[in-house]
């Protein structure tokens, strides 16, 4: 089975048991004035309770296989113009969230509109107001460009992956 394939069948199975949660709801109690919908409806909704368990421990049973193979599969990605090895999981993490965080870092870096010119200085001399900057302005531009499309980059490659990878069980 394939991670996408798993993934789908988790999603399937999750479906199943709100089905089974909705017919245990409704039918598993009714006043003495009703007419029971199945033959055996005490038998009914206990093989519902029963099948809605195999369904939970199948999520997890397949949950579990997908971490496993996000944990032990290496996945390389070109990320600025570098060759990036990684864990599924890893890339998940840095698709999630932490690309983002690093962009956070590189967006803070400008001038703090300090305005380049002259001024008049305590003495009445002329100064020259000049913009120090203690960051590469080429460097934060192209590592914002790198942070900002990394979350996409991961997505397209990811795709890729889990259609092509086998679950590891």
């Amino acid at each position: 089975m394939k991670i996408i394939e798993a993934l789908k069948k988790v999603q399937d199975l999750q479906r199943k048991a709100e089905d089974l949660r909705t017919l245990a709801k409704d039918n598993c109690a009714i006043s003495n004035l009703e007419t029971p919908k199945y033959n055996d409806q005490k038998k009914q909704v206990t093989a519902w309770m029963q099948a809605h368990s195999d369904i939970v421990k199948e999520i997890l049973r397949l949950r579990l296989a997908i971490q496993k193979t996000n944990l032990e599969i290496m996945v390389t990605i070109e990320l600025g113009e570098k060759q990036v090895e990684k864990s599924i999981a890893s890339w998940i993490h840095r698709r999630r969230d932490l690309a983002k965080e690093e962009l956070q870092i590189w967006n803070v870096l400008s001038d703090r509109n300090v305005k380049e010119g002259s001024a008049t200085g305590p003495s009445g001399n002329a100064i020259e107001i000049k913009v120090v900057r203690f960051y590469d302005p080429l460097e934060r531009d192209k590592m914002r460009e790198v942070y900002a499309s990394e979350p996409s980059v991961i997505d397209g490659r990811l795709e890729v992956i889990n259609a092509i990878t086998d679950l590891i069980e």
